[in-house]
């Protein structure tokens, strides 16, 4: 993390402090960020993140003043609400300002309209984000220097692994798939644990059975050098229990066709987001 790009003078502000942006904040914090550098934009933020923006030496304040300029301007707010935030915020991109915006369906066009010509990064971190385990697709339009994208890239990388993308586009598709992603995956084991109770265990036996088993899955995915197809053969014996099953989820009218229509439709939501 190149923590002497960020300083009181040259600060990170962060607008909105929620999940999101209260994850990146003590990543920020934990990877050599200084307190002294990080500003917090926020009405009301919760008595934990009060502590940890305290305890770091950061600045919270509820507006902007009119003669800061921000290095990065950090904007974790809900889409819903980024048309109103934004106004409030221009006087904070300055000519070395690069902004970063974690807004599902919010465009570079729709940010340009509200804040004028700038660097501009569109990110979609995912909620993994707020335990280091999080990864992001980013895309970054054609005013963005060399060190403007390092200094993007240090600050989210420290929620997990950043891909950049080549169009603005694929961001869309990058939400449906890791954004919204952390979503499916728990439905999947709420799915399992249910799926176990039919068979005649105890809900809350098969609710553990189900999280551990995506947890360790998961845990042994993130450590092992081998592809997804080669982890699920390595556990799949001819003839056996894992094949059965198996044959029923990768039937032509099993999973496959069913994320497919999953993702289709979180993509054209976020792209019904733009406005």
């Amino acid at each position: 993390m190149p923590a002497k790009a960020f300083s009181s003078t040259h600060p990170v502000v962060l607008i909105g402090a929620g999940n999101m942006g209260g994850a990146m904040l003590s990543g920020w914090l934990k990877s050599g960020v200084p307190g002294s550098a990080v500003i917090v934009v926020d009405p009301g933020p919760s008595p934990a993140m009060l502590a940890t923006i305290k305890e770091a030496g950061a600045t919270h304040l509820t507006a902007l003043p009119a003669d800061l300029k921000a290095s990065v301007l950090f904007l974790a707010v809900k889409p819903q609400v980024m048309e109103t935030v934004l106004p409030a915020v221009k006087s904070a991109v300055g000519s070395d300002t690069v902004v970063v915006s974690v807004a599902a369906g919010k465009t570079l066009g729709f940010l340009e309209k509200h804040l004028g010509k700038a660097a501009m990064v569109r990110a979609m971190p995912n909620t993994p984000a707020m335990v280091g385990r999080g990864v992001t697709g980013a895309f970054a339009n054609s005013g963005v220097s060399d060190p403007q994208r390092e200094r993007v890239h240090s600050l989210l990388r420290v929620s997990g692994p950043v891909e950049w993308v080549p169009a603005e586009a694929d961001i869309d598709a990058v939400t449906a798939l890791s954004g919204s992603g952390p979503a499916y995956v728990f439905y999947l084991v709420e799915c399992m644990a249910e799926a176990g109770r039919k068979l005649g265990l105890q809900a809350d036996l098969a609710m553990r059975l189900a999280r551990e088993t995506v947890a360790g899955a998961g845990e042994l995915m993130h450590q092992s050098p081998d592809d997804a197809s080669r982890l699920r053969e390595n556990v799949t014996s001819p003839g056996g229990t894992t094949a059965a099953a198996l044959a029923v989820l990768m039937a032509e009218d099993g999973m496959q066709p069913l994320f497919d229509a999953a993702l289709a439709a979180a993509r054209k939501r976020a792209e019904e987001l733009a406005g």
